[in-house]
């Protein structure tokens, strides 16, 4: 099987001066605004630091549901966070890491199992291995 999603941008006029807009086929953002200012000084808009930040959190979501189930488990509730971290690195920048935080109510697991499936979600998610950047994780069950 083979998926092919696309996103979008746009930009018009310099690196500090210029605007920008990202769209994505399912429409979930369009013509969404980014910019010199939303990416580095934090202003309002969008970059893609915090959409890759959201991909990754839901592709290694998925992956733990996946495989949890494949070890007789499941999830009550999962809730994930990814800290993306642009750096500037010599010849440019470079996005040089993403940190997941997980907490996890998951009923019959202990810590020890818990630790090694989010581990395998966390190397084997697509989103993981697009990313040449050390990913590392924090994982919680939760009561």
């Amino acid at each position: 099987m083979k998926i092919v999603r696309t996103g979008s941008a746009a930009w018009s006029g310099g690196i500090k001066d210029g605007k920008g807009s990202i769209s994505t086929e399912s429409g979930a953002l369009q013509a969404y605004p980014y910019g010199f200012s939303s990416r580095f000084e934090g202003q309002p808009g969008s970059n893609p630091e915090e959409l890759i930040a959201a991909a990754h959190s839901a592709c290694f979501t998925m992956a733990l549901s996946l495989v949890l189930g494949e070890a007789g488990l499941r999830a009550d509730q999962m809730d994930t966070s990814a800290k993306v971290t642009l750096e500037q690195v010599e010849g440019g920048y470079a996005i040089t890491a993403s940190h997941l935080t997980l907490k996890a109510r998951i009923p019959g697991a202990d810590q020890a199992t818990f630790e090694t499936l989010a581990n395998a979600a966390k190397t084997n998610c697509p989103v993981s291995k697009l990313l040449k950047a050390e990913i590392t994780l924090d994982a919680a069950l939760v009561e």
